[in-house]
């Protein structure tokens, strides 16, 4: 059912990924102006991700009527499958922000959704199934939903369940967003929609992102007042300049606590580009240019945390191990399970943004 009051009114908020989550919703990706040769490279290792989490909590995968026997055949049997209208396979941003309150009880946001930009710089014309998905998934879980008034993306937003919300102002006022509000009339409604008191904002996200600089892409919170941060040494790398901004950023904020924020830094890998056959095997379209040496905005914070597991994209050998090395250290008490997922990146982004967690 749509509710007509605000999740703040009723006293419910965004608890964060690393508290115990029940399920794990992705969406079946079959586009193939995004995915390329036909989508199967990328249907395979979003199956490999599936898969894995599936030994971890229930998952769940919409898909479409006629990738319904493909979907069946490569994922695990324990795997459920719901079939659903959507545009694009991105379950962070299309899905529902599952919300609780203090009984433990859930309900879903669906934020407005607009294909990263809208007619401004949407990525696709037609993000009308996309923009309903969040609400059917709600009545797939059982639970009612509040519609938000305004434009936004699960991977656009993390939370430390405490009070405070990370974010990164290149992404929230882009022109294709919500260009009607300001900057102090988004952070009200993100209160009153995520029942968070203090949003850090973060300059912007990671260099070449098409989501227009998702938090989730640059950093990840992985406890109260704890965030592992993309970097670089590379001074020649465009990287180096943006993870400098989003570290003094950090540094000269506190969280809802009034906690200094430890960060923890995780290298970038490669750079890496596409190759001319990645780029070749893609159907060309207006939103959705993949050029032969064009950056891919690689990153190791693209994780996602379920049940003390975190499930980390396998991107470069060279930085691969230091990464997991680095995970390792900052939060031992959690397994580390690396997935090779070039073919994700290869459509713009990670095993964070195709899956939305269900809190517990």
């Amino acid at each position: 059912m749509k509710l007509t009051t605000t999740p703040r009114q009723d006293g419910f908020y965004f608890p964060a990924e690393f508290e115990p989550v029940r399920e794990v919703w992705l969406a079946w990706p079959e586009r193939g102006d995004n995915w390329r040769d036909g989508a199967k490279p990328a249907q395979q290792t979003f199956a490999n991700v599936a898969n894995a989490i599936a030994e971890v909590v229930c998952v769940s995968v919409a898909v479409s009527s006629q990738q319904y026997e493909k979907a069946r055949s490569l994922l695990h049997s324990s795997v459920k499958l719901v079939e659903m209208a959507f545009n694009d396979s991105w379950m962070r941003d299309i899905g529902p922000t599952v919300i609780v309150n203090e009984a433990g009880e859930r309900r879903g946001v669906s934020w407005k959704f607009n294909a990263w930009g809208g007619d401004f710089n949407g990525l696709y014309d037609d993000w009308s199934d996309d923009d309903k998905v969040a609400a059917s998934v709600c009545d797939v879980l059982g639970i009612d939903h509040y519609r938000a008034p305004f434009v936004l993306e699960g991977g656009a937003i993390h939370t430390d369940g405490e009070g405070t919300l990370y974010t990164t102002e290149e992404c929230l006022l882009s022109p294709g967003r919500n260009p009607q509000l300001s900057k102090s009339q988004i952070e009200q409604l993100l209160g009153e929609y995520l029942g968070v008191s203090k949003v850090v904002w973060l300059p912007k996200g990671l260099f070449n992102d098409e989501t227009d600089g998702h938090v989730d892409n640059l950093l990840h919170v992985v406890a109260p007042g704890k965030v592992i941060l993309s970097w670089t040494d590379d001074p020649f790398d465009p990287q180096f300049k943006l993870s400098r901004e989003a570290l003094a950023a950090l540094n000269a904020q506190t969280d809802a606590k009034g906690r200094a924020i430890e960060v923890v830094k995780i290298p970038v890998p490669g750079p890496l580009y596409y190759s001319e056959n990645e780029a070749n095997g893609i159907e060309m379209s207006d939103g959705m240019n993949r050029q032969e040496g064009e950056r891919l905005s690689a990153s190791y914070a693209n994780f996602l945390m379920v049940n003390g597991h975190i499930f980390l994209p396998l991107l470069d050998e060279q930085y691969d191990k230091i990464a997991i090395e680095i995970l390792t250290n900052a939060l031992p008490e959690y397994e580390i399970v690396g997935i090779s997922t070039r073919e994700v990146l290869l459509g713009g982004g990670n095993i964070h943004c195709i899956t939305q967690q269900i809190p517990a």
